[in-house]
């Protein structure tokens, strides 16, 4: 079954790690929001295959419940 990560709370894009095609396993960071100068990194929860990364670093004003990530 596919995930798909959302974003945790509202903030600025500041690192992408994974790009369509990538291979993660559950607990790989995919990606980390910049909220009030604090770093939050969101993981995946299963293994699986990025399908689609709708985010990019430096992305701003980005909203909390946003699909960023696919995996299948």
């Amino acid at each position: 079954m596919a995930e798909e990560v959302i974003t945790q709370v509202p903030g600025n894009v500041w690192k992408v790690l994974v790009k369509p095609g990538d291979t993660v396993k559950a607990g790989d960071v995919l990606f980390i929001l910049e909220v009030m100068k604090t770093e939050v990194p969101h993981e995946a929860t299963q293994d699986g295959t990025v399908q689609s990364v709708n985010i990019h670093e430096g992305q701003e004003g980005v909203d909390a419940g946003m699909i960023a990530v696919a995996i299948a």
